[in-house]
């Protein structure tokens, strides 16, 4: 197992190839379907003007993906009236939601790395090449082991997009996932996909 601390290098990220397993230690953000639709919208295509603390928010958010990951998690969180956080589940959400925006989040805020689970498509392949970028696929239905690597939760942007949807800045040691997609063009998901069609070919061929 190849243990990685964030912010990832170039070259450390480059180094990684589909199969390897890693274990994360350092800070990240989760950030599913509501967080991604108000980047893309707000700060990268500029559909609709910032509101509110947006920019501030914004700041905030260039200096912590920069050579970061991004998380597709929603996560189960305590304390949340207190500001006492502690996160009680945090177990990975399906990724290929975000397809439409990720490759361009990952340009826009330099994210070095995605975790999640299912995979992601050509667009989110292609982005990863060009960052550099990797997709880290996470355990499924791990959500109470997976929040026991989480030491510390520094804070939370958005929370009026609500819990599970909130961009939550967390601090993890040694969080275990996979590469599944990685900056060279690899992509275990593609193979997975390409075999199934062979093989529901070959059963639609029968007599």
């Amino acid at each position: 197992m190849k243990h990685i601390t964030t912010p990832i290098s170039d070259d450390a990220i480059r180094d990684l190839k589909v199969g390897d397993s890693v274990a994360l230690t350092g800070r990240m953000v989760t950030g599913r379907d509501a967080a991604h639709k108000w980047m893309i919208e707000t700060f990268i295509k500029k559909t609709r003007p910032p509101q509110g603390d947006d920019m501030q928010v914004y700041e905030e958010l260039k200096k912590l993906l920069n050579g970061s990951v991004i998380y597709h998690c929603g996560p189960v969180v305590s304390g949340v009236d207190t500001g006492e956080y502690k996160f009680i589940a945090a177990g990975p959400t399906t990724s290929i939601r975000e397809e439409p925006y990720q490759a361009d989040v990952m340009k826009h805020f330099n994210v070095r790395g995605v975790i999640g689970k299912g995979g992601m498509g050509a667009k989110t392949l292609k982005g990863c090449q060009e960052t550099p970028g990797v997709y880290f696929h996470a355990i499924g239905g791990a959500a109470s082991f997976l929040a026991q690597t989480v030491t510390k939760v520094h804070g939370v942007f958005k929370l009026e997009f609500g819990v599970p949807e909130a961009l939550w800045v967390i601090e993890v040691k040694e969080f275990p996932v996979v590469v599944t997609m990685d900056s060279h063009g690899g992509s275990q998901h593609a193979v997975v996909d390409d075999a199934s069609k062979k093989v529901l070919e070959q059963l639609l061929e029968r007599p």
